[in-house]
């Protein structure tokens, strides 16, 4: 445990990189910036996506994430997804991210538009590399896109740190 801790503190000091593969159950058609693969009714969505980070101080990485996907049916409507924020490490163990996620849909009258928040928890299985799981809240910025509604999402983390 002490080992882990240690590592946790390197990793997110001043000048380190991270780079992130997430998963999200929940939410579709939020903008998506990681993996999901969805079968509903016959109709299968799927998404990839990566971020990545840069610690402009100990604990604090500012990140920019892209993300593509397909929301499946009949049309096949395809998004491009974005995220900017910055995510923040409580003792270097307890992520919390803000950031602004939007997505461009082809063929859509609005797009998705969302300021999300997020927490949860860095597990440092190595040196490098963290699992975090955690939970995110996404505040709709457009009322007017698909439900119009706020979306909760769990999420699973994959970080590498550099």
């Amino acid at each position: 445990m002490t080992v882990g801790f240690a590592s946790a503190q390197e990793q997110t000091k001043k000048g380190k990189y991270l780079i992130e593969g997430n998963t999200s159950f929940g939410a579709r058609g939020t903008g998506n910036t990681g993996f999901a693969l969805n079968s509903e009714d016959g109709t299968t969505s799927w998404n990839i996506g990566a971020e990545g980070g840069y610690f402009v101080m100990d604990n604090l990485a500012i990140k920019a994430g892209l993300g593509y996907g397909d929301e499946g049916g009949d049309y096949g409507t395809s998004k491009f997804s974005y995220k900017v924020g910055a995510k923040y490490y409580v003792i270097n163990k307890i992520p919390f991210e803000l950031s602004y996620t939007g997505a461009s849909i082809k063929d859509a009258d609005e797009n998705a538009s969302y300021l999300g928040i997020q927490g949860g928890y860095a597990w440092f299985i190595g040196n490098n590399i963290s699992i975090e799981p955690g939970v995110r809240y996404n505040v709709t910025l457009n009322d007017n896109f698909g439900t119009g509604k706020d979306v909760l999402q769990f999420t699973i983390g994959f970080a590498l740190h550099f």
